[in-house]
């Protein structure tokens, strides 16, 4: 019983490291087991975005394979994976008669998203409020930002000259409101690291100006092409704060994998598609051409 309490302490305390470090790691449990199997129902194992266990045990070669190549894809889409292991089959089953069947529930776990605001003003300052709201970390890199002006922010960069400070990847999504100082600077960066989302807050002839100078500086069309400006979401915004709302709805859609369209439109193109696709099995049925 201590044995087995003092590694359940050390699978969580390991889990704390790798959430601390913010690195994607996935928790994969064995749900269910049936018949001859090396791992037990309750079995664990943290897995890296690269497939590598780096604690806990799920089971050998029959099933140690599947789990961490089931563990990546769950990272990279940020979805959960019940997966069904058959190990009665060399064929059918993932690859060694082992003579049992598993289930193996897998379930991401995905540093909070980044909000990177580089710039001032009440657009930048709504935006980090909301963004704050929706469990973001907010990082605002401007010489005049304060805990007044951004008072939900997680950290403050008031001094970054080479722009080192504010490191990008796919999980940073940049909205740059420097009001034209330095925000070819800042998108050429935003683009070489790949940041998830890049927006530009500034007038058409100055976003078009920037985005010339990109191109002509040698960044490929299709990198530029990434840049929103105007950024956000049509919502016939009006004012900084309504501005702000329209791109985080726009964050929020990209991020999640949504439409940005209204509700009842979707649901109403999923009830088509589901009427036609039962329409087509009627109509299978019906000539005797159903398979």
């Amino acid at each position: 019983y201590n044995r087995c309490k003092s590694m359940a302490m050390d699978f969580y305390v390991k889990a704390g490291e790798l959430a601390a470090g913010g690195k994607p790691f996935a928790v994969a449990t064995v749900v269910r087991v049936e018949g001859s199997s090396s791992a037990r129902r309750g079995s664990k194992a943290l897995i890296d975005h690269q497939g590598k266990i780096v604690f806990g045990w799920v089971g050998g070669g029959c099933a140690e394979s599947a789990v961490r190549t089931g563990a990546v894809s769950c990272i990279e889409q940020n979805k959960s994976l019940l997966l069904t292991l058959d190990m009665t089959d060399e064929v059918l089953g993932v690859g060694m008669p082992c003579g049992g069947k598993m289930d193996v529930f897998i379930e991401p776990v995905l540093p909070k998203p980044e909000l990177l605001i580089v710039g001032h003003g009440r657009i930048a300052e709504t935006l980090a409020g909301t963004a704050s709201l929706v469990n973001f970390t907010v990082t605002v890199n401007d010489p005049g930002a304060s805990r007044e002006s951004f008072p939900s922010a997680d950290r403050l960069v008031t001094r970054d000259l080479d722009l080192s400070e504010t490191p990008m990847g796919p999980n940073t999504f940049v909205v740059i409101a420097t009001q034209h100082k330095g925000d070819h600077l800042w998108l050429q960066k935003a683009l070489a690291q790949e940041a998830g989302y890049v927006a530009l807050i500034a007038s058409a002839h100055r976003a078009r100006l920037v985005l010339d100078y990109l191109l002509a500086e040698g960044v490929p069309a299709e990198k530029v092409a990434r840049v929103e400006s105007p950024a956000g979401l049509d919502l016939g915004a009006q004012n900084p704060e309504e501005i702000a709302l329209s791109i985080l709805s726009q964050i929020v859609a990209l991020r999640r994998g949504g439409s940005a369209k209204p509700m009842m439109q979707r649901e109403g193109a999923e009830e088509k598609a589901a009427g036609e696709a039962a329409e087509q099995v009627i109509r299978e049925c019906d000539t005797g051409t159903s398979s």
